[in-house]
């Protein structure tokens, strides 16, 4: 079935569970009811004194069914906005929109068993095309009215909805899993991190979790530098005057976190692209400087809503892997197409093949003329065909300042998650706002163009992407530990810890385990909190021929074995080096 289809049929079902909890509570006050997607919502604005809960979903789905068993039919009716008005005397929020539409727009309605809504449709004809068996209600959440903290807190019922009931138990199925790979459940089992409510969006590292968090970073740094970029730091507060300049005052400062001294108000920094284009200016450049690549490990904070936070995936203060490309109009195309096979690099080695490219086009509110917007998007589109990736377009989705490409990849269980990000900006290094200049083959001053591009974007993002890929059991090269050594006995404790050292001593992230608990204890210990890819057993056999017994974390995979301790670091380090996903 098409998309557009199934869409028709989501939003033609969200007004069915309008209509029932319209006939269950009386009184409530309907907002808007969109698809999404695998589904839709609804805000209501329940009577006063009336608590709706998950345990209210078995009712409202049952008179949906009654509902949609009546086979009623869709009917859509175009009235003046007088009419309208009076139609939806008694809802306020019907009213405000109808308010809101610009002057001589139509203005529709849609009716069906005698609820009547406003909506611009389409819908489906008949309530016997939404299957009574393909729709679940799922969760509740709070939402403002329009977004605006300032507005009444509605409360947003959210459902599932496909054209199969199979379909709707595929997606089931999948949404328990996801919720066994958590990240903020598996965070807490592992002991990786934790979130403190007196601190929405702030992250408290735990060692494991920072170790894995290093190792991403320290990989990250390893392959910027290859690629030829020169690593950066900037000030992680600065002044109004530069974010005026740039722009970011104006359309963003509602996201930034403002401080004052000695009288003058600073921003502590929400992006790291004006500090970039600082340096840049901090001498006169050539076009034989160019292009230059400045990345940056920069700390960022945003001002997120807290409704809106989600574990270590939505945060208030961040870690991107950041890079400027500040390059001439000439080299874009052969910029976009470098970082396009560097980024692929990068998923590679996390596991990550299945990539869908973006590609977002000039959109109505755009700064530059057209002739730049061509050159600008055929650059970008050659550059990713050179690159070997085919695109879908997005059109009139790109940034005001230029054309964007999105990256996103696909986990294991088919989630897709958009990550990389390269755009072309022609605005921010213009003499409007930070005046950025380069000496050309001419002897003249010209502007460059600036690229901003991310391949994993906020690393705390990536990372709890990764824990739920993997449920926790990452792969050898990326494990926060990747062996224990675990003696049979406490007699074998010093063969142990020699064993452990002597990894330790080739960048084998080990430890040995002692202590009172048996051996079994011991391995259940570290397989199932730690998930720790290889636990070394040893005891007499081993201590006497200098080997190990390994046994690797699926052991129903791959059969335990025994190897000599050189074998065995040679193995491991092999892993690491060529960052094999399994183990």
């Amino acid at each position: 079935m098409a998309d557009e289809k199934l869409q028709i049929i989501r939003h033609s079902c969200a007004h069915v569970m309008a209509e029932a909890i319209m006939h269950l509570y009386p009184g409530t006050k309907i907002a808007i009811g969109p698809a999404i997607e695998n589904g839709f919502y609804y805000d209501f604005d329940f009577p006063k004194g009336t608590k709706f809960t998950e345990e209210d979903f078995p009712a409202v789905e049952k008179e949906m069914r009654k509902i949609i068993s009546g086979n009623h039919a869709f009917v859509r009716k175009e009235v003046s906005k007088e009419e309208a008005l009076k139609l939806f005397a008694d809802q306020e929020y019907k009213l405000e929109l109808i308010n809101d539409l610009p002057e001589g727009e139509t203005i529709s309605t849609y009716e069906q068993d005698g609820y009547l809504d406003l909506c611009r449709g389409p819908h489906v004809e008949n309530t016997k095309e939404i299957n009574a068996q393909g729709f679940k209600l799922n969760k509740i959440a709070g939402a403002y009215w329009r977004g605006d903290s300032d507005r009444p807190m509605l409360t947003r019922v959210y459902a599932l909805c496909f054209a199969k009931p199979n379909d709707l138990k595929d997606y089931l199925t999948m949404l328990a899993e996801a919720e066994k790979r958590d990240h903020r459940k598996i965070g807490v089992e592992m002991d990786l991190f934790h979130l403190d409510p007196e601190d929405p969006g702030q992250i408290f590292w735990h060692p494991n979790g920072w170790t894995i968090y290093t190792v991403m970073q320290d990989y990250m740094r390893k392959m910027i530098r290859r690629d030829g970029y020169l690593e950066v730091n900037t000030p992680a507060i600065m002044p109004r005057s530069l974010w005026e300049k740039s722009g970011h005052w104006g359309h963003y400062q509602k996201n930034m976190f403002i401080t004052e001294s000695e009288k003058r108000l600073f921003a502590i920094k929400p992006m790291n692209c004006p500090g970039a284009l600082e340096i840049f200016k901090s001498r006169q450049r050539s076009y034989k400087d160019l292009p230059l690549r400045l990345a940056e490990f920069g700390h960022d904070v945003r001002n997120e809503p807290s409704g809106t936070l989600h574990g270590i995936m939505r945060v208030r203060g961040f870690v991107q892997d950041d890079a400027h490309i500040i390059c001439t109009e000439e080299q874009v195309g052969s910029e976009v197409a470098r970082f396009c096979k560097l980024l692929k690099n990068v998923y590679h080695d996390f596991g990550f093949d299945d990539l869908v490219v973006k590609f977002s086009t000039m959109p109505e509110d755009h700064v530059g003329d057209i002739e730049t917007w061509e050159r600008a998007e055929k650059a970008l589109a050659d550059a990713c065909h050179e690159a070997g990736l085919e695109f879908e377009i997005q059109p009139g989705e790109g940034a005001f300042y230029g054309p964007k490409l999105e990256f996103k990849l696909y986990d294991c269980l088919g989630r897709e998650w958009q990550c990389g990000t390269i755009q072309a900006d022609f605005q921010l290094p213009s003499a409007e706002r930070l005046d950025a200049t380069y000496i050309g083959q001419d002897n003249q001053k010209h502007h460059p163009v600036m690229l901003h591009r991310a391949i994993l974007g906020s690393f705390e993002r990536f990372l709890g992407i990764l824990i739920e890929n993997f449920a926790g059991a990452m792969p050898t090269w990326l494990a926060f530990e990747q062996v224990a050594v675990v003696p049979v006995s406490s007699e074998f404790d010093d063969y142990a810890k020699e064993i452990a050292e002597k990894l330790v001593q080739h960048d084998i992230r080990a430890n040995a385990y002692l202590g009172e608990d048996n051996m079994k204890a011991k391995i259940k210990s570290v397989s199932m909190e730690h998930k720790t890819p290889y636990v070394l057993v040893v005891g007499e056999k081993e201590k006497a021929e200098g080997t190990v017994c390994v046994r690797y974390r699926f052991s129903s995979k791959k059969p335990q074995e025994t190897m000599k301790v050189e074998d065995f670091i040679k193995y491991v380090e092999d892993k690491v080096e060529t960052h094999f996903i399994g183990i």
